[in-house]
């Protein structure tokens, strides 16, 4: 995974948090705001809440990750079978595009609710009664579980890194790009209320999962219609990350790097 695959995923993460995750887990955010924020508590303690509850979803989004990013590793151990895991990345990003736009209703199919159930239901009432900072960043990892179009859609992409560490990076920029429109949710609710910016930034967030998407079923079509040189490629990256004496250099997973920087 190289660095502008990184800076995709960041942009539509943002994007899509804005346009996507407000809507989804913005009551979440407000109910938790309401009943375990106090107004008079210090701007300080207040923050420290908002961030931990945050990095609770980032936890679970990176565990999420790693196990994806291990199913790939067990999945794709040929050029061809990695070939599929990018095909149908790219197909699974070009329907959360659509249905971001709004012509198909994927992301709403796909999803589900984990919280009709008895045990989500009693840790949900459980935490959200708690003023601790623990309570906060459980229940983000709490919220990092229900299940999510684009969760899922980046999920899939992180199985197509075929690394445990890889795909955990995949997830963990994925919700690190989605804190600041839950953070700063109320002060964004105001101000999308006053025009179309929402609407701009669904649109822009389709379009970038579209093409990252269509990209992606490039590359699925290169590892199985050239497999042999695909393998060749890999073969000759990984070679060149490490030297004679097990030293990094070169490139590492599609990254530059200075000699003894990639480990």
């Amino acid at each position: 995974m190289g660095n502008i695959d990184l800076i995709i995923i960041l942009t539509t993460a943002f994007l899509g948090s804005v346009g996507h995750c407000i809507g989804m887990c913005g009551g979440i955010v407000v109910a938790y705001t309401s009943s375990k924020i106090d107004d008079n508590s210090s701007y300080f303690r207040q923050t420290a809440s908002h961030l931990a509850y945050n990095f609770g979803r980032v936890t679970t989004y990176t565990l999420l990750g790693a196990l994806f990013g291990t199913i790939g590793q067990v999945i794709a151990f040929t050029p061809a079978t990695k070939g599929v895991l990018f095909l149908l990345t790219g197909l699974l990003m070009i329907l959360a595009g659509l249905s971001l736009i709004g012509n198909i209703k994927f992301l709403n199919s796909a999803e589900w609710s984990v919280s009709k159930y008895a045990w989500y239901q009693e840790t949900f009432k459980k935490l959200i009664t708690s003023k601790s900072y623990g309570s906060f960043y459980l229940l983000g990892m709490l919220n990092g579980i229900i299940p999510c179009g684009l969760v899922y859609s980046f999920a899939i992409f992180a199985a197509s890194t075929a690394s445990p560490w890889g795909g955990a990076l995949v997830m963990a920029t994925f919700g690190l790009a989605t804190i600041p429109a839950l953070f700063f949710l109320g002060f964004i609710t105001k101000f999308l209320q006053k025009g179309n910016l929402r609407g701009i930034m669904m649109k822009l967030a389709a379009l970038l999962v579209i093409v990252y998407g269509v990209f992606t079923l490039y590359k699925g079509y290169n590892f199985i219609a050239h497999p042999d040189k695909m393998k060749a490629m890999m073969d000759k990256m990984h070679s060149e990350g490490i030297d004679k004496n097990s030293t990094l250099t070169g490139k590492f997973n599609g990254m530059k790097c200075a000699p003894g920087k990639c480990g």
